[in-house]
């Protein structure tokens, strides 16, 4: 079966009903099946709303940029991305096809 891998681009604060997003995606997927995931936290980036989200040591809020990286069955992921969108919203998702080594 084509593998792929699904990233999700998020703010480390970002939330979910009073839940953080990425801990929600995280348990999501555990219970989905998914073989695994990992979060990669940024330094400095922004997305669609212009803001720039960054790490400073003289800056109290750490609101940084985080990628989840999931890889597995192609067609196992895309089944999930309705239910992946109802907990991440608009944030930015993609998927391209990937081969294990």
């Amino acid at each position: 079966m084509p593998s792929a891998l699904l990233r999700i681009y998020l703010r480390q604060n970002a939330t979910f009903h009073d839940e953080s997003i990425y801990e929600k995606v995280i348990e999501f997927l555990l219970d989905s099946g998914i073989n695994g995931a990992t979060l990669l936290r940024g330094i400095e980036g922004y997305g669609a709303d212009k803001k720039i989200h960054t790490i400073k040591v003289l800056q109290l809020s750490h609101d940084i940029p985080v990628v989840m990286e999931v890889i597995d069955d192609e067609e196992k992921l895309r089944s999930l991305i309705p239910q992946l969108r109802e907990i991440v919203g608009n944030e930015l998702m993609t998927i391209q096809k990937v081969e294990i080594v």
